[in-house]
């Protein structure tokens, strides 16, 4: 009997590192959809990123109902709803490629705010999912780990193909994506079919009430799991604007761009954000095995440590500085190639390391010993994902009124990881364990 519930977890790890990727996927493919909308619609930077930006706020909205539905309905039919809800948000993002109008960016956006939808209901269910069936402590965290490591991949292979796709960026229009759309639109099919066939495990209920009166606490009872919900919050700003401001910087920084060796300044800058992420999928496949025997706690305080000196670093250090990045140059006869960037962006680059296993080990800190309260709390979390599009805003604010002084911009990001580095030490200890739980 013990030896079919391991082999039906299997299964249930694989449907849920698989639904990981499915997040990434989705909603990496909105940022250089931020550029094809600038592009098709002739519109201002900011317009452009509006899908990012409704892909994110849909977290806002959805992430408390999105915990009721867990508590609810439980995973299977949490899960399934939400990968009906990704179908109609990617199914009308590619209906906007078909409409000739300019409401063809009004119809796109929509796609993306219903597709973030999904994505803040699947978080809230592979999250908690793979810390369950770990049995939470350093296993439970293990697996988030290796779903990141796979959300990473698909972030990494969505910029890839999309760019494989869209040879010339002022031309490029959305019906130029038809392919990856349509994969996805088969991909959420497939997955809805797996979850369907496939008997997911679910937490017992438990009744939060006493002699009919509903009980007197929640997750926001307990300080450390209110305290790690911002770290969630400033977490995913920085994890997000850390690139973000990167690739900015890099291609419109006239001083930088004249230590580029070859190369279109355009492609060098994305480039080396995107070595960001692969960075991030490097530090998530490392993750998964240090996790096993490292506590989540002394992760997140050695990974927001590191980061800090590095971005520390990168603000400080002079910006003549250059050291050699393997790039994709998009030029001919070279289209890949080493080309000098200045140590500052390759310091940058590394914190893709650090941020790789932050969630993980916030999120293990921060439902630790909620018992009952878990999945509720799990929604509270998504509501807070948001910080990715809000922190990065005031990066490019600070950016604005500093007349261009990109670097200066990443004070926010200090200030996120001293944050994380307190959350760490003192912010994560359960000092509401008098709180019933069961």
């Amino acid at each position: 009997m013990s030896q079919q519930k391991q082999g039906g977890n299997i299964v249930v790890i694989i449907v849920m590192i698989f639904l990981f990727g499915m997040i990434s996927f989705v909603t990496n493919l909105a940022s250089p959809m931020g550029d094809i909308l600038k592009n098709q619609f002739t519109v201002a930077n900011w317009v452009g990123t509006l899908g990012v930006f409704a892909n994110f706020i849909a977290y806002a909205v959805m992430g408390i109902p999105a915990g009721i539905m867990l508590d609810k309905w439980g995973y299977k039919k949490t899960a399934l709803t939400a990968v009906a809800v990704g179908f109609a948000g990617v199914g009308i993002q590619t209906l906007s490629g078909s409409i000739d109008s300019s409401s063809a960016l009004v119809v796109y956006l929509l796609g993306a705010f219903v597709a973030g939808f999904s994505m803040c209901m699947l978080n809230t269910v592979v999250n908690p999912m793979l810390n369950n069936i770990g049995g939470g402590g350093n296993r439970g965290n293990q697996l988030i780990q290796i779903g990141g490591s796979f959300n990473s991949l698909c972030a990494t292979a969505v910029i890839i193909l999309t760019g494989i796709l869209i040879p010339s960026i002022t031309e490029a229009k959305i019906g130029d994506v038809f392919p990856l759309m349509y994969s996805a639109l088969a991909i959420f099919a497939f997955a809805f079919a797996v979850i369907a066939l496939t008997a997911i495990p679910e937490r017992e209920k438990v009744v939060a009430t006493v002699a009919g009166k509903e009980s007197q606490y929640s997750a926001l009872s307990f300080r450390h799991f209110v305290l790690g919900a911002i770290a969630i919050f400033v977490y995913v700003g920085v994890e997000v604007g850390i690139p973000n401001v990167l690739q900015k910087w890099l291609q419109n920084d006239v001083d930088v761009m004249k230590l580029f060796t070859g190369g279109t300044a355009e492609a060098i800058a994305g480039s080396v954000a995107g070595t960001y992420w692969f960075m991030m999928l490097i530090g998530r496949l490392s993750g998964a095995f240090i996790a096993k025997k490292v506590s989540p706690k002394l992760m997140l305080l050695s990974v927001s440590s590191l980061g800090l000196l590095f971005v520390f670093l990168a603000v400080f250090l002079p910006k003549d500085i250059a050291v050699n990045l393997p790039v994709f140059k998009n030029e001919a006869g070279a289209l890949f190639g080493l080309t000098k960037v200045p140590i500052n962006a390759a310091l940058l680059v590394l914190c893709g390391l650090c941020t790789s296993v932050m969630w993980g080990g916030i999120f293990n800190l921060a439902v630790e010993g909620l018992g009952k309260f878990t999945e509720k709390a799990s929604g509270y979390f998504m509501v807070l994902v948001c910080g990715g599009g809000i922190l990065p805003l005031l990066q490019n604010w600070i950016v604005d009124i500093t007349n261009g002084n990109y670097l200066i911009s990443y004070w926010v990001i200090i200030a996120g990881l001293a944050y994380m580095i307190y959350y760490a030490l003192i912010g994560s200890k359960n000092v509401n364990t008098d709180i019933p739980v069961e």
